[in-house]
């Protein structure tokens, strides 16, 4: 069936809220609820009613699947990563894709080659694996995450892996292909990092790095650890924390390490997740960062090379129990239209995610049960996470990929499964929703889910969302649920700021009202976004007035922009 899906009747989607989380009290998901769906489908024809994504990984030409290496010796390495990337590698303005790959440990199986993916985009609804003629069939260290910037603003974004032992960092030729720069960068990261953000923190053009590292751990340092008589990954207290690093971009190809100056490296960090927002509105971009099973840091940018950990003044650190809780994912938007972002965390089973609402004044509050995010998901364990607006009607729903980091947990709870469903919550009125057909499709295709990214891969206006799963295929799927709404894209080009606009501040105005957004650094888990900044205008044809404020601190206003187009806005003044 095509066409506008069926809304369901305030009754019939409160029985199907009670029913769902009766299940999840008793512990269903994957297979359970393929158990439950098709008596939802019978008693509400949800048979008839199209999912907002569809899977096109295949019909894409992507063959790419992950290598985690498992083993029974149970390295840890084994089950975090790993993430993935929307890119314009090219700029013929189609997005491309990158996907970052495991790797093997002393006592992985014999197994082929691994390597990272990169697929070019042939504007066709058809991807091209790329990979050996771009420079990046190498093989690194054990892949985890993966940031994109384009750091010396020639206008061809660069890349950046994280692993499980240094990092590296490849410089856009600006002809197809990459080369390793990471010795003369200096950013050969020896620890085990995880996310990472380029943004500009000193506002002087260009974009530093910041790296998440997660735990002190290696190859010959493996505990034992067992549930039930059973051999299972162990828990991150097992390991010290390892602080994280930033590095600030010298201008010249090289990095500096000032991580100990700017007040950032703190050994207790375990760090998972990084986001690179301006959370004050001053111009100035802070940054947060989900730790695991120790509290998450929110740092302030004090505007002169430093930051200020505001954590526990902020209420950003703990749940509303003032437990810290297992972050993996993060993310910033403005979930209620107050011009002020706010915050997402995804947390281990049985936590809940969390949804921090900012309230000015360096000041939030946990919303995540007053919002209805905590209904969707104590069984499930988070890891990639974004908001952004799936349907175009102008407001920031939020998609969450789900999996856990036991691969024999069935044996230490039988009620909890590895592989298990993506979550898409509708944003209704500042109150969030799970999204019923786009729910009965997860649930009947569970996966052992870990970094997501979002971007407009076929230029129609609608967020589509790529998704790496651990040991498995990955998914690009296709947003098919924008029901014919207006919208727009903004490709911001920095002169003055960075090129690629990391911090600028933009505000919309159309018939709809006001929306607010960013032009972040990092976010999700691993994985990095395209930098592009869509709105959803449900039913305008123009915008009456667009706003940016620049890095650069420079404003610039353009008026009566006709809608579904996108728009490239170069930042006035001298380069």
């Amino acid at each position: 069936m095509t066409g506008r899906p069926r809304r369901f009747t305030s009754s019939q989607a409160h029985s199907v809220d009670a029913l769902s989380a009766l299940l999840r009290q008793r512990g269903a998901l994957a297979g359970l609820a393929l158990l439950a769906l098709p008596l939802i489908a019978a008693s509400f024809s949800l048979n008839e009613v199209e999912s907002p994504f569809v899977d096109g990984t295949e019909g894409a030409g992507v063959q790419f699947e992950h290598q985690s290496g498992a083993s029974g010796k149970k390295h840890l390495v084994e089950t975090m990563g790993s993430g993935c990337a929307f890119l314009d590698y090219d700029n013929d303005g189609w997005l491309d894709l990158f996907l970052v790959n495991g790797g093997t440990t002393p006592d992985s199986p014999a197994s082929g080659s691994v390597r990272h993916a990169l697929y070019r985009n042939l504007g066709n609804g058809k991807f091209k694996d790329v990979t050996p003629e771009a420079g990046l069939a190498g093989k690194t260290a054990y892949g985890m995450g993966v940031a994109v910037g384009d750091y010396d603003n020639d206008g061809y974004p660069d890349i950046y892996f994280t692993c499980f032992g240094p990092n590296v960092l490849y410089h856009n030729n600006k002809d197809g292909t990459f080369a390793d720069v990471t010795g003369k960068a200096g950013l050969g990261c020896p620890e085990w990092s995880s996310s990472a953000a380029f943004f500009d923190y000193d506002n002087d053009g260009d974009l530093d790095l910041y790296v998440t590292n997660y735990l002190d751990a290696s190859f010959e340092k493996n505990p034992v650890c067992t549930s039930k008589n059973t051999r299972a990954y162990c828990h991150p207290r097992y390991y010290l924390g390892v602080a994280d690093r930033l590095y600030r971009n010298l201008g010249n190809g090289e990095f500096e390490d000032v991580s100990k100056q700017s007040g950032i490296a703190n050994p207790e960090g375990k760090g998972l997740g990084v986001i690179a927002a301006d959370f004050d509105v001053d111009g100035w971009m802070d940054l947060y960062v989900a730790n695991d099973s120790v509290r998450n840091f929110l740092f302030k940018n004090n505007r002169n090379g430093t930051f200020v950990d505001v954590t526990f003044s902020s209420g950003t650190g703990y749940s509303g129990e003032a437990k810290a809780e297992a972050s993996m994912g993060v993310d910033a938007g403005d979930y209620n239209g107050d011009g002020l972002l706010d915050l997402v965390a995804t947390n281990y089973d049985l936590e809940t995610n969390a949804l921090y609402r900012n309230e000015g004044g360096w000041i939030f509050s946990d919303e995540r049960w007053s919002s209805g995010l905590a209904r969707t998901d104590r069984f499930l364990l988070g890891f990639g996470v974004g908001f952004f607006d799936f349907d175009n009607d102008g407001d920031q729903d939020l998609f969450l990929v789900n999996g856990h980091v036991l691969d024999n947990i069935e044996l230490v709870q039988p009620d909890f499964r590895h592989s298990q469903p993506a979550q898409l919550l509708e944003n209704q009125g500042g109150k969030y929703v799970e999204n019923l057909p786009f729910a009965r499709w997860a649930s009947a295709s569970p996966r052992v889910g870990r970094g997501a990214c979002f971007g407009d891969i076929d230029n129609d206006g609608d967020l589509d969302v790529l998704v790496n799963n651990s040991g498995q295929r990955p998914m690009l799927l296709l947003n098919r649920g924008s029901q014919g709404r207006s919208w727009i894209l903004l490709k911001l080009i920095g002169t003055k700021s960075n090129r690629d606009a990391v911090g600028a501040r933009i505000t919309v105005t159309s018939e709809r009202g006001s929306q607010t957004d960013q032009v972040t650094g990092g976010g999700s888990y691993q994985s990095a976004n395209d930098l592009r900044v869509h709105f959803g205008l449900g039913s305008s044809k123009a915008i009456q007035l667009v706003k940016i404020r620049w890095p650069s601190g420079s404003e610039q206003t353009l008026r009566n922009v006709p809608a579904n187009q996108v728009l490239r806005i170069k930042e006035e003044g001298p380069n």
